[in-house]
């Protein structure tokens, strides 16, 4: 079996890696419009064109830089906009919101388990590639999801806690969210977020390939 070189493992990547990112943030301005908000709409965010939504940094430099290092495939987009004060019922539908995107990365898991079950019949050099590519389609998206749902703000997890908590509590964790992004960072260079996320995705991960592969 043929061993890529770095060049073709950025190539297989990219694709995965930009819709994945690029489609989560689309689910939730598509969802925050259906519950009345049109912050995201009005700024042409609910869109699959990737260049609407790349962060250069999160998108792209922090996607290639893992992938060389060999770490956790880590990397975000530019936030989709969303203002939950104008939602119709702003502490209840911000669970659909912030769920929409761990959702979407789900349904695309199954997407590229799919792609790499009919890698197996297509000829064999597209094969390989396709195989790569659907491997990093499955693997980016689920540590997407998993990593979202992480219960703090700001990834969706810690909203969707703030949505299903009494409100004094939700009150207290939203408070959280000045930090979330320093907390995530030293969590991930201290080895415990991938402690904590790695076997979830295993499980899953292989869970996929057991159904569609």
């Amino acid at each position: 079996m043929m061993e890529l070189t770095l060049i073709q493992k950025i190539t297989v990547s990219a694709l995965p890696i930009i819709f994945a990112i690029t489609v989560h943030e689309a689910a939730h301005g598509y969802v925050a419009k259906y519950f009345g908000d049109l912050t995201a709409e009005k700024l042409g965010r609910i869109t699959l064109n990737p260049i609407k939504h790349i962060d250069p940094i999160g998108t792209i430099l922090l996607p290639a830089l893992t992938l060389m290092l060999g770490g956790i495939l880590f990397g975000w987009a530019k936030p989709v906009p969303v203002n939950f004060a104008n939602l119709r019922n702003p502490k209840k539908d911000m669970f659909w919101v912030a769920a929409a995107g761990p959702a979407s990365n789900f349904v695309m898991a199954i997407f590229w388990a799919l792609m790499l079950n009919f890698s197996q019949s297509v000829p064999e050099g597209a094969s390989y590639f396709l195989s790569q590519m659907s491997q990093v389609g499955i693997t980016i998206n689920l540590i997407l999801m998993v990593l979202n749902l992480l219960p703090l703000p700001p990834l969706d997890g810690g909203r969707i806690a703030v949505s299903l908590l009494p409100m004094d509590l939700a009150v207290k964790l939203s408070r959280v969210e000045q930090y979330g992004f320093i907390i995530l960072v030293v969590l991930l260079f201290t080895g415990v977020l991938g402690r904590v996320i790695w076997p979830i995705i295993s499980l899953l991960q292989q869970m996929l390939l057991n159904i569609f592969v």
